[in-house]
């Protein structure tokens, strides 16, 4: 059974109230077989959900042979307690579900660790609502034995010390490895332009990414289908090239557990020069998770570049030095899905920057419609406006003569006893950074 109350406020599709959490249990292996929503002011403080509509779910859950409720929103050990109490069946919150999936999906050994966290971490406060049956473990001479510290020690208590020690474990990993990872987005960023592909989960993220590098990302048409980044080279031709990574799916209220255990994950959005991102235009709830995906960037960006709580900045969460915020680039993706051109044409309305796209390529059974549109759009952004010039540099210079040889268009070369001067078409930002590497040796004019 499904179950929700609606606050004022509260964020979902009116038209399918519940198909996002449908898609989220099915994904988790469960069979949906009813759904139950209330409309409150405010949640009852005790079952969140009200008294009446509390007896009529468990009479639905009896009449349907539910075995399982899942809410779509998180609730506190208590309210979980007196829910399960009341109806006589589990109860899942929001945020279990999402890290139940996340659970079965994590692939690598990085993944694995940042959900084991996150689990802890939600798990920890819960402990006592878990263990409340359980009686107070004897002391010497009882089942406790020698090892225990007498009457006074619970099982409770023993469980709270074996979380604390394990999540001190997986942090102490985790922030090594995203201290790796800091340190090679940074030199990665220094060395190429750099292209975050983000979005709702099962927008075309992985399928833009394989179509535009050499791919190797898990792509299929299922939620979190992605956990960990992969980065690869994107050639955009005429010489210019960037590094372009694929993330993981955004979803509404996506547990906070997540987001910090993902960190390393995520700081690959944050620190690029420009995020690509992908609306399934197709979905009806389209705009609701575009401004879920804005939302959540906007949060990530703002909490990583300054840091977090106490409590997160303990588990690795150390301030970074604010940087400009990435540049934002709106794809909307498997518009030949729409029905008719008018959905189409109020997108672009509202959004006339973007690009309409099929992330899919012909050769997979796509149109890959407005691909040579967003690489010309990227390529421009890296380039700058391009220019024609007579640009003169030292021979000595080699790593100079490389650039420009292998990112600008020669359109001829004069050579002298130790200089060369190139007749060549080139963005603006190749001449900047040469200028600039050239310590005052290079001269440029227009041709």
């Amino acid at each position: 059974m499904l179950a929700a109350v609606r606050l004022p406020g509260s964020e979902y599709d009116p038209a399918d109230p519940f198909g996002e959490l449908r898609d989220l249990a099915e994904q988790a292996g469960a069979t949906v077989v009813g759904e139950l929503e209330q409309h409150r002011q405010s949640p009852e403080a005790g079952t969140y959900i009200g008294k009446g509509k509390l007896d009529e779910l468990k009479g639905l859950c009896e009449r349907l042979e539910a075995q399982t409720v899942i809410f779509d929103h998180d609730l506190s050990p208590k309210q979980i307690a007196n829910i399960e109490q009341h109806i006589e069946r589990k109860v899942v919150d929001r945020s279990e579900l999402i890290l139940d999936i996340f659970a079965g999906r994590a692939s690598t050994h990085e993944a694995r660790l940042q959900v084991e966290l996150a689990q802890l971490e939600y798990t920890y406060p819960r402990l006592r609502a878990m263990w409340s049956h359980l009686e107070r473990i004897v002391g010497t001479g009882g089942i406790g034995g020698v090892g225990t510290r007498g009457p006074g020690e619970q099982q409770l208590e023993i469980d709270r010390r074996l979380v604390q020690r394990r999540k001190t474990m997986l942090q102490r990993e985790l922030q090594q490895i995203q201290a790796r990872r800091s340190r090679e987005v940074a030199e990665r960023k220094s060395r190429h332009f750099t292209v975050g592909i983000v979005g709702y989960t099962n927008a075309g993220k992985s399928t833009l990414f394989n179509t535009l590098t050499a791919g190797g990302a898990y792509a299929d048409d299922r939620l979190f289908a992605t956990l960990t980044t992969r980065t690869r080279k994107w050639d955009l031709g005429d010489g210019v090239e960037a590094m372009m990574s694929d993330t993981v799916g955004f979803v509404r209220d996506l547990p906070h557990h997540l987001v910090a255990s993902f960190r390393a994950t995520l700081e690959e959005a944050t620190h690029a020069d420009l995020l690509l991102v992908v609306v399934d235009v197709a979905d009806p709830d389209a705009e609701g998770r575009l401004h879920t995906v804005e939302k959540t960037l906007d949060e990530i960006i703002d909490r990583f570049a300054g840091g977090g709580t106490e409590e997160q900045e303990g588990r690795g969460w150390e301030k970074t030095t604010s940087t400009k915020p990435p540049k934002r680039l709106i794809l909307l993706n498997k518009a030949d899905k729409l029905p008719d051109n008018r959905e189409l044409l109020y997108w672009k309305s509202k959004l006339p920057d973007s690009i309409t796209i099929c992330s899919l390529s012909p050769e997979k059974g796509g149109t890959g419609q407005g691909l040579d549109e967003l690489t010309e759009r990227v390529r421009s952004i890296i380039a700058g406006e391009v220019r024609e010039v007579r640009m003169t540099l030292p021979l000595a210079a080699s790593r100079l003569v490389h650039e420009v040889e292998s990112k600008a268009e020669i359109l001829g070369r004069d050579y002298a006893d130790a200089t060369v001067t190139y007749h060549a078409r080139m963005g603006a930002n190749l001449i900047g950074d040469i200028i600039a590497s050239g310590g005052g040796e290079v001269r440029v004019e227009n041709a």
